[in-house]
């Protein structure tokens, strides 16, 4: 008994000495996985990626069935700005290399899918990605160590029974199981996954689709023009992402069949709860729509005319008519069979149920060390904003790198430390031309940490909202003398699937009138102080943050061109100097000159331009422009009327006038009471 027992600790040993150890393990080389890749690398961490296909985006490689992409790929903005461009193009991913954007790979607006196979083996290869490709992660349990980052290592086994030991897991695998709803004659469903996409072979046919999203009308898309009529049947009405300003919900791109139900064209729509459906096929392979109470207590191996049908009793029931097919297009949901108990890896609640439960900063709520990344990770804002895809996951993968980096290498948040007098152009050049902020809206915001006195911030990126009372820790930033918080929104009630947002007025174009707001615009929140946790989790639930000291939300534009002087930037620069008590404006020197002399107090501008000798040295063309533009009246001396100075439009044509212009204008000649104030711009 002790040799087998000696005998069985010797595996172990050897087992555990197998195994393979990184501090970085990723699962699936799709968009996302890909994504955290690049950051780590670039970070110089030791990494490995497991995909089990033979090459990166495997999902693409099958899904969307009917090859086109929704995701758009505009070419031209009319802009060079690259980040800027970043807002309209919804399928590349962030990295330094200018070959790997998207649109080289395609100038249709709506790409081929087979693009997207081939943009992410390029992006994986041109940039040396860590990939072990056919590699089948089959099983993810712990393994407690308190010397481990987090107090466990994450043990991995593959297909080969090959273990792996990782400090962190990042699981990027994203929803690929297809959501089955079982009911009396479900075993007569098409999944999506398998169904014909020739339309030929649907010519002639009527068919039902069950649900009611993307791959639904998708399917019903490329059939439409040849079968007798479809029907779709769903538990929830269509919502058009358009009204609900949600890019997963029915875009316009595949809604032809709201056209001809609409237009009576016999298609149609109808819903109604899946679950307490029936399906029964007769002698002819005719499929009959019933309900599951009307088969309690039957024999439905009987046949179909021993089973009562809903037009027995209802003779116009809608679905009375046979179909020749029934497609299921429910989606997609999470794989949980790999993951071990011990990871507490639980479903979400609720319409969330698709995705595990993650925090605020995509870790899982069961397990420390273990973050959710891409389309899995989409319960943090589902319904909300753009997580769930490309041109959203790949700035919150980057803020989850962000994070791990200050976590376990003691890396900090990268941030820029300004002046106070660059305040309002930093707010303005990120609302203008950030995409991050752009795309997950009401999710990532800039963060401004005021520094003592005012006198300075700190400008942070694209950091997670949800913890923001966690900032300190999760940063590596003090945030002691307030802050501000910047992000985009939409009106409190223009998104929905029931709203009209084609309504007339529908647009705020007057500054005062800001916070009634209905398209995306930039809002800045103020706070004396750093939020408590308490505070976020009573926050009102249409409120993306607690109620702050003061909030300024800068008007929509059409353009989405927020630098007008007067609508836009004037209001904003008002509010800050409101909450900061000071004076933001930008004076000419003539101005800073007489504050030096009159008053006890200097405006930032002036302390930190002026007096330090810094500023536009005054030129000819600089004072005609200032004085053009009405910002300086003319005083300058051209000559000498005996003892008296000569202004210019004083001045004599004598040609022995002596001209005094002066140069610079940091150094006046001329006395106190011909200096003036600038305008307030």
């Amino acid at each position: 008994l002790s040799v087998a027992l000696c005998a069985g600790a010797m595996c172990c040993a050897a087992s555990s000495a197998a195994s393979l150890h990184h501090d970085y393990c990723v699962i699936g080389a799709g968009p996302s996985g890909l994504q955290m890749a690049y950051f780590l690398q670039r970070a110089g961490r030791d990494y490995v990626v497991f995909e089990r296909g033979h090459a990166p985006g495997s999902f693409f490689a099958l899904y969307p069935r009917h090859r086109k992409l929704i995701s758009i790929n505009k070419q031209y903005t009319g802009k060079s700005n690259s980040e800027f461009n970043l807002r309209h193009d919804w399928n590349s991913l962030l990295s330094h290399d200018r070959r790997l954007l998207f649109r080289r790979y395609s100038r249709d607006f709506f790409p081929h899918a087979d693009a997207m196979v081939r943009y992410l083996e390029d992006f994986a290869a041109l940039l040396e990605l860590q990939v072990q490709y056919n590699t089948a992660i089959i099983h993810v349990t712990l393994d407690a160590d308190p010397q481990a980052w987090n107090g466990h290592y994450f043990v991995l086994t593959d297909q080969n029974r090959q273990k792996y030991k990782c400090s962190s897991l990042l699981v990027a695998t994203g929803t690929w199981v297809p959501n089955v709803v079982n009911f009396p004659g479900s075993e007569y469903v098409e999944g999506y996954e398998t169904v014909s996409i020739n339309p030929e072979d649907f010519a002639g046919q009527t068919v039902l689709i069950l649900g009611r999203g993307n791959s639904a009308f998708e399917t019903a898309e490329n059939i439409l023009g040849v079968t007798n009529f479809i029907h779709m049947v769903s538990r929830s009405r269509v919502r058009l992402s358009w009204a609900t300003h949600y890019v997963g919900d029915l875009r316009a791109i595949n809604n032809g069949l709201l056209d001809t139900y609409q237009l009576k064209s016999l298609d149609g729509l109808l819903e109604g709860d899946l679950e307490d459906l029936a399906i029964v096929k007769d002698k002819k392979g005719k499929l009959h729509i019933t309900l599951r109470y009307y088969l309690e207590n039957r024999n439905t191996s009987a046949g179909i005319d021993s089973i009562t049908l809903p037009q027995d009793e209802l003779d116009n029931f809608a679905t009375r008519a046979p179909y020749d097919r029934v497609i299921r297009c429910l989606g997609w949901k999470f794989d949980f069979a790999i993951y071990n108990r011990s990871l507490r890896l639980m479903p979400g609640k609720g319409n969330k149920n698709k995705y595990p439960q993650i925090k605020p900063n995509y870790e899982s709520r069961g397990t420390r060390g273990l973050f959710v990344l891409g389309t899995a990770s989409h319960s943090v804002d589902f319904r909300k904003s753009a997580g769930g895809f490309i041109h959203g996951f790949r700035y919150t993968a980057r803020a989850v790198h962000r994070l791990l980096e200050n976590r376990h290498h003691g890396v900090p948040w990268p941030s820029t430390v300004y002046p106070i007098t660059q305040l309002t152009n930093s707010i303005i050049k990120r609302v203008n031309e950030a995409s991050g902020l752009y795309q997950m809206f009401s999710v990532l915001a800039d963060i401004i940490l005021l520094k003592e006195n005012a006198t300075a911030f700190e400008y942070l990126e694209e950091y997670p909202i949800g913890v923001l009372a966690e900032l300190e820790t999760q940063t590596g930033r003090k945030a002691v003398n307030g802050l501000f918080v910047i992000i985009m929104e939409y009106g409190r009630n223009f998104s929905g699937a029931d709203k009209d947002v084609f309504y007339y007025n529908r647009a705020v174009g007057e500054a005062q009138h800001a916070w009634q707001s209905n398209f995306l615009h930039p809002v800045i929140y103020y706070y004396k102080r750093l939020p408590t946790e308490r505070e976020m989790r009573l926050c009102p639930p249409d409120w993306p943050l607690p109620r702050p000291d003061a909030i300024h939300h800068i008007v929509e534009d059409f353009l989405t061109d927020w630098t007008a002087p007067n609508a836009h930037i004037l209001p904003l620069r008002r509010f800050l100097e409101n909450c900061l008590g000071t004076d933001l404006r930008n004076f000419f020197a003539e101005s800073c000159f007489l504050f030096a002399f009159t008053r006890q107090k200097l405006p930032p501008f002036c302390q930190q331009g002026y007096i330090r000798m810094q500023g536009l040295v005054g030129t000819r063309r600089l004072q005609g422009h200032a004085m053009e533009a009405g910002l300086l009246e003319n005083y300058t001396v051209t000559g000498f009327a005996g003892d008296r100075l000569l202004s210019s439009h004083e001045g004599s044509q004598d040609q022995d006038h002596t001209m005094i212009t002066r140069q610079d204008h940091t150094m006046p000649v001329r006395p106190l009471q011909h200096v003036v104030n600038a305008k307030d711009e």
